[in-house]
């Protein structure tokens, strides 16, 4: 939830979806269309799917969550960072992870005036520093402190070569693809004629949504109709 998503729109939706889905078995059990209800506000709707996805292979395995990095990553939707990132706070393990506030604070601190500076030039120091004993409280202390920088500061991460602005929700697909999920989680189905009708973002962006949808089987078309997958 927290990636890509700002902690004090987490919060709330963090607590309502544990209260929901208090472990595996239950999450896997549900629904889709469940699930993609329980995420609404937080945008990205592949993670909530993602996550889903998760559930259900770990409840194969044998409900036990990979405590590994590479059986982590064999999951849906996991990559280098959440692999890492679980392996750190979930297992308070010493590995080398980096993400924009940890970055922040690096290019701050030993890249002063610098431009384009690759990750590969802070994995290093980021290794270096690493507490082995903490990484869990070291890691958090990090991003707490990146993210302090960055209220206070320009933002070093635009210091960074991997650095990309976040394009504009407002008249985006992102809000579009948000607005027909929440359309549709309050109707069983409807057809596309409804559904275009019920939206209030820009018209443009009604088809290439739904299609973007339909590929990522987010949504269904169901006897020429369309609902929420399950």
């Amino acid at each position: 939830m927290l990636q890509q998503t700002q902690v004090e729109r987490v919060i709330p939706k963090f607590k309502a979806f544990i209260k929901q889905f208090p472990d595996v078995k239950t999450l896997a059990a549900a629904p889709l269309s469940q699930v993609l209800i329980a995420w609404q506000g937080l945008g990205y709707n592949r993670r909530a799917k993602y996550l889903h996805l998760t559930a259900k292979a770990v409840l194969e395995k044998g409900s036990q969550f990979p405590s590994s990095y590479d059986e982590l990553l064999q999951l849906p939707g996991i990559g280098p960072y959440t692999a890492s990132a679980t392996m750190a706070f979930a297992y308070n393990q010493p590995i080398t992870l980096i993400e924009t506030n940890v970055r922040a604070v690096f290019l701050y601190h030993f890249f002063p005036g610098k431009r384009q500076v690759a990750d590969s030039k802070l994995l290093p120091l980021i290794e270096k520093t690493l507490d082995k004993e903490q990484p869990r409280i070291w890691y958090s202390a990090l991003m707490d402190y990146g993210a302090t920088l960055k209220r206070l500061l320009p933002n070093p991460s635009r210091q960074s070569q991997h650095h990309t602005k976040q394009s504009k929700f407002e008249g985006s697909l992102r809000q579009t693809r948000g607005e027909i999920l929440r359309v549709l989680s309050n109707h069983s189905i409807l057809s596309q004629k409804q559904l275009f009708a019920k939206l209030q973002t820009k018209m443009d962006n009604h088809l290439p949504a739904l299609e973007q949808l339909l590929n990522e089987e987010l949504v269904f078309m169901d006897s020429g109709n369309l609902k929420l997958a399950n």
